[in-house]
């Protein structure tokens, strides 16, 4: 990232800053922070900006990280909020906005790494200086535990709906839930590490990381035509991902819509809604299973993933043709209604567990219109019947509601939820 230290006539000292719960955090400085933006938010990237390392736009309707063509790295964090006090607690989602919207242009937060009052702790945690924005994405969602708090019942959206025990579930307590999280996406691990540690130092006192995961080797793809990435099973998966150019599939599958009843409260509008779960995959078993009855269990070839019978991977699945538990069949929107998610998963790999085997497996993002509608009826066909349960299994777990977009300097994370006149 850039080491240029930006000034603004009439802003605070850094030393006033500090006084600020120790953020030092210029509110308003950098009000062109998304000038570098070399991507819009929802549509394929500028192959030069790939290149390059560019930045993608902070601003827009729709938070960037969802629609946006998928990143190779992931570090998401989920926290629990620490204080009880709503109006400190706004303060740092404002915090927060200003340095995400730094960060994702390619800027240190604040004054930086280095320069300032010697007796006071850096504005920036300095890792990423000198790297390129690397396409940043900083996505941020509200848990259910959070509308507990704040006066905020009344606010929690319908579609916000708390996930079943689905069936084969094992669900660590340490993995699950959260108060509010932030997914960071970029091609280099280092600047989505660096946003996410920045984001929980200036949050520190008022919120703290309840848990986190690193992910590699996305999964999944929303740029049309593309290649789907494989997975740690060396499969294909979720072919028919909606592509962020996708504007009519994206309005009816993933964005909330505006006045339509069920999609809850107006503040959500623009938004979507958003569940993890970390898939733990049996990695032995599988790799000593024959390759016939891998691809049996997907409904997919190996080589090019293309569905039973066919010859490409995005060739339209001929249903009929899969075991009636293949994964293909059952996920498909033409077994289950229509039903659609958009994926962003990535592999996961956190060494091993103790007895001789690795940990890892498919960090699982999916975001939706509705819960309720989406991942919720979708998963429990799956995990009744699904065949490649036999080689996974689910043992984290996270819903969120993703507010809309920031659209402007003066705005930002939250601010239509917790707004007195929102």
């Amino acid at each position: 990232m850039t080491e240029t230290q930006e000034t603004k006539g009439g802003s605070p000292s850094r030393r006033a800053l500090i006084g600020w719960g120790g953020a030092g955090l210029a509110l308003g400085a950098a009000a062109a922070g998304g000038a570098m933006a070399m991507a819009e938010v929802g549509n394929d990237v500028d192959p030069a900006a790939a290149d390059m390392g560019g930045a993608v736009e902070f601003h827009g309707p729709h938070q960037a990280g969802i629609a946006t063509p998928v990143q190779d790295r992931l570090h998401f964090a989920a926290f629990d909020v620490k204080t009880d006090d709503r109006a400190e607690f706004v303060q740092m989602l404002k915090d927060w906005t200003e340095a995400a919207r730094r960060m994702t242009a390619g800027k240190p937060v604040g004054e930086g790494a280095y320069g300032g009052l010697a007796e006071a702790p850096p504005d920036d945690t300095g890792e990423a200086l000198g790297l390129r924005p690397s396409r940043l994405t900083l996505t941020i969602g509200f848990g259910p535990s959070l509308f507990d708090k704040f006066g905020l019942h009344g606010r929690r959206p319908a579609a916000l709906a708390d996930l079943p025990a689905f069936p084969g579930d094992n669900l660590d307590r340490a993995r699950t839930g959260g108060d509010l999280c932030v997914q960071a996406c970029a091609d280099d691990p280092q600047v989505a590490v660096h946003a996410i540690r920045n984001l929980a130092r200036i949050g520190f006192g008022k919120v703290a990381v309840r848990w986190s995961q690193l992910g590699f080797g996305k999964t999944s793809s929303t740029t049309p035509g593309a290649q789907t990435p494989r997975n740690l099973f060396g499969f294909k998966d979720g072919t028919r991902n909606i592509a962020g150019t996708e504007s009519d599939r994206l309005k009816k599958h993933v964005w909330v819509g505006e006045g339509d009843g069920g999609d809850g409260d107006a503040w959500m509008t623009g938004g979507s809604y958003l569940v993890a779960r970390r898939i733990r995959m049996n990695i032995e078993t599988w790799d000593r299973t024959p390759l016939q009855e891998q691809e049996d269990i997907f409904g997919r070839d190996k080589g090019e993933g293309a569905p039973v019978g066919k010859a490409k991977e995005h060739d339209k699945p001929f249903l009929k043709a899969m075991k009636p538990d293949a994964h293909v069949r059952l996920a498909h929107p033409d077994s289950n209604g229509g039903i659609t998610i958009l994926r962003r998963g990535y592999s996961f790999t956190d060494g091993t567990d103790g007895l001789g085997r690795l940990d890892a497996g498919l960090f699982f993002l999916a975001y939706q219109r509705d819960v309720r509608e989406g991942f919720i009826p979708l998963q429990r066909r799956l995990s009744a019947h699904d065949a490649l349960n036999e080689y996974i299994q689910h043992v984290g777990s996270a819903v969120f509601a993703v507010p809309p977009g920031v659209r402007d300097s003066g705005d930002w994370w939250g601010r239509a939820l917790f707004s007195k006149e929102a």
